[in-house]
């Protein structure tokens, strides 16, 4: 198997920031390379050496760097979109800048070229008994009778390709309901909210706290001849963004809600789900890592949310709970 490097740039101070990012997505190796750990070496009184390597020294003025590798295939390709969309994510956060440029570089692919170095890893993938996901560069597997969900990813994550997200469409596939109204928050490229719409949804909000993937789950959506008056895209973040909160609710509750994110925030998200799903609604989540499953369904059952169904695949959990 061939494999990508991904280097992420940040500080001292920034590394167990982006550490604890990949982490979250199930990234559990990495390199780390920072002048301070030579400057605390040359440093050790207690020390015992009288030769350095001239590899070693490099380090002395090198810029603070997150390594880790991606196979070269479909989750891999998937992997290094939730990778960008978490430090996008991150660097949103830092507002001193304590972290550096949190910038994310591929074996020197540049940033206007990734997407299209990982084409080639993007196919018609069947989902469920009703998808057919497919890029807009390749045809359909077959003369299907299935539903057909374009989607270029672009760089936000979802394509259908991993785990989190087929689990999701599955659900999806399964609960959503004639008409009924879908909230898809962290929606990425749009998946999860375009295929409900297409299943029967009669309006999705799609919501992220990256303008670009907002940006891209329209430009799906249109794709999919979707009008945008029954698929709202909203960029900003639900927990602390109370004027937002209230443009989403502005037109009622929302039958089911999608949510494929990462176990902290779904975990934070849990209080405030409520204040947008209807009576008797569905909430659809993922992108927990099995080591947190636990953690994250304590925190719905504290709600009053009763579990439904619970799958797991490939060290990845999805649950679907209802009010």
């Amino acid at each position: 198997m061939n494999w990508t490097e991904i280097d992420i740039y940040t500080t001292t101070e920034g590394i167990d920031p982006v550490c604890g990012c990949l982490l979250r997505i199930g990234i559990t190796g990495f390199e780390i390379r920072d002048s301070k750990d030579l400057e605390d070496f040359l440093n050790d009184k207690t020390a015992n050496w009288d030769y350095i390597d001239d590899d070693l020294m490099e380090l002395k003025n090198c810029e603070t760097c997150v390594t880790v590798y991606v196979a070269e295939n479909e989750q891999g390709a998937e992997t290094a979109a939730m990778i960008r969309s978490e430090m996008k994510a991150l660097k949103r956060r830092d507002e001193e800048d304590r972290f550096g440029r949190l910038a994310v570089e591929m074996s020197g692919v540049r940033e206007e070229d990734w997407a299209n170095n990982w084409k080639q890893y993007f196919k018609p993938i069947r989902i469920g008994e009703k998808l057919l996901i497919k890029p807009s560069w390749e045809e359909p597997v077959d003369s299907t009778t299935r539903t057909i969900l374009e989607i270029d990813p672009a760089s936000s994550f979802g394509t259908g390709q991993h785990d989190t997200t087929k689990l999701c469409l599955e659900f999806v596939e399964r609960f959503v309901k004639k008409d009924a109204r879908q909230l898809d928050v962290g929606c990425g490229s749009g998946i999860l909210s375009i295929a409900g719409i297409l299943l029967g949804a009669k309006e999705a909000y799609a919501v992220d706290t990256d303008e670009n993937s907002t940006n891209i789950a329209a430009e799906n959506a249109a794709k999919n001849d979707i009008k945008p008056d029954i698929y709202r895209t909203f960029c900003g973040n639900i927990i602390d963004d109370e004027a937002l909160r209230k443009k989403l609710s502005e037109n009622g509750k929302f039958d089911i809600i999608t949510a494929n994110i990462v176990a902290d925030v779904l975990i934070a998200m849990s209080p405030i789900f409520g204040g947008f799903l209807a009576d008797d609604g569905i909430i659809i989540i993922s992108g927990i890592i099995l080591e947190r499953c636990d953690e994250v369904m304590n925190s719905f059952y504290d709600k009053g949310y009763k579990l439904i169904e619970l799958r797991e695949s490939e060290g990845w959990a999805a649950a679907v709970f209802r009010r």
